[in-house]
């Protein structure tokens, strides 16, 4: 049973990982599913409080950065609200359309289509969409960071 709990566990921390590029992927709560996998199928003994209070802190920062720091650095290239929805939208549907570049061309058209429904400039709204490439690739350097840390976190705390 503990092989198969550990299989599970690697498993849930690719896909976590996986999903810092691939936001259709659960991404942070994949890996935080593995902590409960590793407790329900082997034993919950090693975590405590503080192992608990430090994920879910983690959980919740990656959770609200993920789409914060996309929103903030669009608005820090000067897009508007038109801009931020835009740029989410092509960030889900994206991957979709077009499966290899969808996620990076996704939010940045989204970007710069949202502009464009407030401001009569092209230029202004490509500056817009290029902000919101800076910071897709800002949350997933963050979520890669994060995310590591967790499963190092986990990893340690068995360990000592």
């Amino acid at each position: 049973m503990e092989f198969i709990a550990w299989i599970v566990v690697i498993l849930l921390f690719v896909i976590g990982m996986a999903g810092t590029i691939y936001p259709i992927l659960p991404g942070v709560i994949a890996i935080y599913a593995a902590f409960f996998v590793y407790g329900f199928m082997i034993s919950f003994e090693p975590f405590g409080f503080w192992f608990w209070t430090i994920q879910t802190i983690i959980l919740i920062v990656l959770t609200i950065a993920d789409y914060a720091v996309g929103a903030v650095s669009v608005r820090k290239y000067g897009g508007s609200k038109a801009s931020v929805v835009g740029m989410t939208i092509g960030l889900i549907i994206g991957p979709f359309v077009i499966p290899a570049f969808g996620l990076i061309i996704g939010p940045w058209l989204g970007a710069v289509i949202g502009e464009l429904t407030k401001v009569n400039d092209i230029g202004h709204a490509l500056k817009v969409g290029w902000g919101s490439l800076v910071g897709l690739f800002a949350s997933v350097v963050m979520k890669i960071v994060l995310q590591l840390i967790m499963i190092i976190i986990f990893v340690l705390w068995l360990i000592f």
